[in-house]
This record gives C-alpha cells, structure tokens and sequence, in this order.
C-alpha cells in the first residue's frame, strides 16, 4: 500500500474549514491524542478558533502546550507558543480534559425538577459509584460535553479525542446503553416496589422476593437497600427528561456536519478494530471521512552500498565488523517496514467503500511530546500551504 498523493492530503484540511466536529476514532494507544492535537493545530494554523476535547492527554504533550491539568476547565494555548509554528492571530487553540462525574453531576441538576432532588441524588452513595465506574459512563459523558459545547460561540472547530476503550463502537452505543441500563426490567421492578416516600416496600413483593431482600439486607446492611431504593426512585423521575438527553446526544453523532477520523496503527489488531468501525458507519448510512496511520515504519532497502562503503571509509580496521551490523539493521528496518505494508492491505476495502483517503504517519524517533513535533505531524495531516 503505498501512500496518497498531495491531493488527498487536502482532504482532511478540508475537514477543518467544512466541519463543525472531528472525531478521532480508534482503540487505545494508536495515538488518538496525537492526532486530535495535531488536527487542532493545523486548523489553528488556518485561522479558527479551536476547542480540543480529551479524556486524559499527555502530560508532557500537555506541558510542551504550557497547560496543566489539575481540573476540567478550559486551557488557553499562549498565543506566543502558537505563532512559533505559524498560527496567525485569528487562529486559536484551547484545550480542554473531559471530566466524567463533574459532566454527570452537571447532567443530573439540568434533568432534576428541582435543587432538592438534585441534591439528593448527588449525595446518594450508590450514585457516586454509577458517576465514576459503571461501564459506559465514561463514553456517555464525553459525547454529552460534545453535545453542550457544539453549539458554544466561541470556537469555530470542536475535536474530540474518544475515550481510549477496548472496543471503538462503545461511544456511539453509549448514550442507548446508558438509557436501557434506566429502562431496565429489573429497575422497573425496583421502581414498582418503592413506595411515595422513596422506601423499600416489602409488602409490595412476592414472599420469595421479599425474603430474598430480607436476607441481602441482613448481609449489606438495610441502609444500604434504603440507599438502591432512594436512588432508583429519584432517578426514574428523571428518566423522560433523561431519553431525550440522550437522543439529542445519539443525534449529534449522526449529524452531517460531523467527521470521523479514523486513527490506527500498522498492527493487525487496531486495523481490525478501526475497519469494524467503519463498517458499523457504513451500515448506518455513515462513512469515515478519513483514516490516520501512524508509526508507519519507512520502506528501507534490504541493503544499501552507499551505507556499506562509508562504513569501510569512516573505520577500515572495523569495516567487516561495521559493514555486517549495518546489513542487519537494514534488514530489520526492511523487514518491519515491509511488514507494515502488508497489513494496511487490510484498509483498502474501506478506502474503496467509503472513499476515505489515508494518510501515513511515519514512525518518530521519539514520542511526540512538543510543539515543534506536533507541528510537523500536522503538516502531515493537513499541510498549511
């Protein structure tokens, strides 16, 4: 597979100027920061004004950006960091970390009635443990920030680097699955069992029920009952206000004015992972607007005589000693590079499908942890000129 012409490159500067959001899309540690920072930067370098959203960046990337994170407010690049690698004035970069409780908790007191029952939602034990680490929360609460911030004034581009999860598929199901995990059976049958007053009514259930509640109270404690009982009670008031929520967040993943960025690497198991992903788009009558490759090893040579002979040049009493190492290396680097290369053909049926162009990434020497690196992989994106 070899790598796209300039013109496609121009693709994903198009994005920029077209697009109100990008997401960047793929499982962990395929360098979905990165590239979400990179992305920023570049529509920065075109003049807009730009909102980066992240679950948890880089603490250097973040400190070679002169931020740092000790709480989910908004982080304003320094402008003069900015001109050092070409944004104009007009363009602007702030960055901003997703905190899950902290969105959940400004969910809850929208949704609530009133201040009270916000309030006792908020302080219920077993919410705190919903809020932090049922599964999906994460993933919900990233996608309601997207929601809240789209429409905010003040920046012209939103990018959003998705929560680094096992499967890439989780954020788009999140706000239905958190809405089911409301809606359920067995909470519909907890609500049925709550009296007005928000206790735990065992005259209300079936004896075998009843005495099996009983028994686990016994073993938790009846507080601990009184809290589930509380909780599920002051929640399924919520529940209308709370499907419509999450409908207006499941529609703004679906919008036209949304881009994915699907960001992979060369390895076998994030290429599977990013093209089920844009099979699920396809499916939906959606597509990938582009796929990132990063760490793509370069094609070396098996061997290189230029290489061999200044070897011999610089050191002839070590030249057989230099000369066998340098092929060696060479044919490691030939062989990763090569490597490479055979597994992106996995992505040619997605580029054909949805007609998403690709760009590669090549491999750095370092990790990219300052501006001037983050620069030169935007140029890579979405170069300037």
């Amino acid at each position: 597979m070899s790598p796209p012409q300039n013109q496609k490159h121009e693709r994903l500067g198009s994005l920029l100027s077209s697009r109100r959001v990008i997401l960047s899309v793929g499982c962990g540690g395929v360098g979905k920061t990165t590239t979400t920072a990179a992305l920023g930067l570049a529509a920065a370098r075109r003049g807009l004004r730009v909102l980066c959203l992240t679950i948890d960046p880089a603490r250097r990337l973040a400190q070679s950006l002169g931020l740092e994170w000790s709480s989910s407010e908004a982080r304003v690049v320094d402008a003069a960091l900015l001109a050092r690698v070409g944004v104009p004035p007009s363009g602007s970069m702030t960055i901003m970390r997703v905190d899950t409780k902290a969105t959940f908790d400004g969910l809850v007191r929208s949704l609530a009635p009133t201040k009270e029952r916000a309030e006792r939602i908020l302080n219920n034990v077993l919410y705190t443990y919903i809020s932090t680490s049922l599964a999906g929360t994460q993933e919900y609460m990233a996608m309601e920030k997207l929601h809240s911030l789209r429409d905010d004034p003040r920046f012209d581009l939103i990018l959003l680097d998705t929560p680094p999860t096992t499967n890439a598929l989780d954020f788009l199901d999140a706000p239905e699955r958190l809405v089911g995990a409301i809606d359920s059976p067995a909470i519909r049958w907890f609500v049925q069992a709550v009296e007005g007053s928000g206790r735990l009514s065992f005259s209300l259930m079936a004896r075998s029920t009843a005495m099996l509640l009983r028994g686990l109270g016994k073993v938790t404690g009846g507080g601990f009952l009184e809290q589930v009982a509380s909780f599920i009670n002051e929640m399924n008031s919520l529940f209308g206000g709370w499907k419509q929520r999450a409908d207006a967040v499941s529609a703004t993943l679906r919008a036209p004015d949304v881009a994915y960025v699907l960001v992979t690497t060369p390895d076998p198991l994030a290429i599977r992972e990013v093209t089920f992903f844009a099979e699920r788009l396809l499916a939906e009558k959606m597509r990938p607007d582009a796929i990132v490759v990063n760490r793509v090893n370069p094609a070396f040579p098996r061997t290189d005589p230029t290489a061999l002979g200044s070897m011999q040049a610089l050191s002839p009493q070590h030249a057989e000693q230099l000369a066998g190492r340098c092929e060696a290396a060479l044919r490691d680097a030939h062989g990763q590079g090569h490597l490479d290369r055979l597994h992106l053909f996995a992505l040619d049926t997605v580029r054909e499908e949805s007609g998403a162009p690709a760009v590669f990434v090549p491999t750095f020497p370092a990790d990219v942890y300052d501006l001037e690196a983050l620069s030169e992989i935007s140029e890579i994106l979405a170069p300037s000129t």
